[in-house]
């Protein structure tokens, strides 16, 4: 971790995350990330894992990177992914949507820290028991699949008995944000849609420009797309056809990660994902303008701290 300049881990995004953008965000010091469900057809994921060990590497080390692995029971290349991500000891791995003991003890086998998606101190709990190394605090505001719970509620729960890696995602775009997650509890943040709107990710022209032009009055949080409850762009949902005040109810059990799902005819190829920080997203930059503007704003709310502590006193 001595290569970051930011406690930051960069989330993992479906369709946008990959190669060029993990590799960019390792080397401007944060701890880029990538879906494995991302590397289609599933031998593709053998190349990127490749690449990105080879380009994040440092003498006698390399800059930490992390892949999510979906934990549902329709992913049925999971088995496949983990057995690369052991091929490579990938050091980080993010499951999502499930919780397995195999999968943990693939990735500790060979010293690799799993970190598990949580909205809840409930599944907090099942996800350390079965073996994750820490987790990911999913609170309210988060881009794509979120929680409802406000991140101080949710950290405060978590710390109470848990002193392990502690992430938090929440519609952290601002570097002021990042130092906030710190002060409340966490050991890194988690920004995820601040990345989008960057030269680098493989989205859409439009679903970066869409980012720029909106607000957090601009996001609906729905599990009508893909049966979970998640936070998305409402012209997109709109451009779809979906009215956003009377969106239908879906169902989780309808939930499909393999290829030609409704995973991936809906979202988040036609419907976009956001979080609801996007309000200070102004314009698409290279990933390296984006992570020196959050260094900048976190060294500025630093001393805007201690001023504040001085002036207090």
């Amino acid at each position: 971790m001595d290569t970051l300049q930011l406690p930051v881990l960069a989330a993992p995004m479906f369709i946008v995350s990959g190669p060029e953008l993990v590799i960019a965000q390792c080397r401007a010091g944060v701890i880029g990330s990538f879906p494995a469900l991302n590397a289609r057809p599933m031998e593709v994921l053998d190349d990127w894992l490749a690449q990105i060990c080879e380009e994040v590497s440092l003498p006698g080390g390399r800059r930490p990177f992390a892949v999510n692995q979906i934990v549902h029971k329709s992913n049925n290349r999971l088995e496949h992914d983990v057995e690369l991500c052991v091929k490579y000891k990938v050091p980080i791995v993010i499951t999502s949507l499930g919780s397995r003991r195999d999968v943990n003890e693939a990735i500790t086998g060979y010293g690799g820290i799993v970190l598990h998606d949580v909205i809840n101190d409930r599944f907090a709990h099942k996800a350390i028991e079965n073996g994750a190394t820490g987790l990911i605090a999913v609170a309210a505001g988060a881009g794509g699949h979120a929680g409802t719970l406000s991140p101080f509620a949710l950290l405060r729960e978590i710390r109470k008995w848990f002193d392990g890696p502690l992430v938090l995602s929440g519609a952290i775009t601002h570097g002021a944000s990042i130092l906030a997650a710190q002060a409340a509890g966490a050991d890194l943040a988690y920004v995820g849609s601040a990345f989008i709107a960057t030269e680098e990710a493989t989205a859409a022209a439009g679903y970066k420009q869409m980012i720029v032009d909106s607000s957090a009055a601009d996001i609906l949080y729905t599990n009508a797309i893909t049966g979970v409850h998640g936070n998305y762009l409402i012209p997109s949902l709109v451009r779809a056809g979906f009215d956003p005040a009377n969106m239908p109810v879906g169902n989780p059990k309808e939930m499909n990660f393999q290829s030609g799902g409704n995973m991936e005819a809906k979202a988040w190829r036609d419907i976009w994902g956001c979080g609801q920080g996007l309000g200070v997203i102004d314009e698409v930059k290279s990933t390296a303008s984006l992570v020196q503007r959050l260094v900048d704003e976190y060294g500025a709310a630093r001393e805007d701290l201690r001023r504040s502590a001085y002036a207090n006193g």
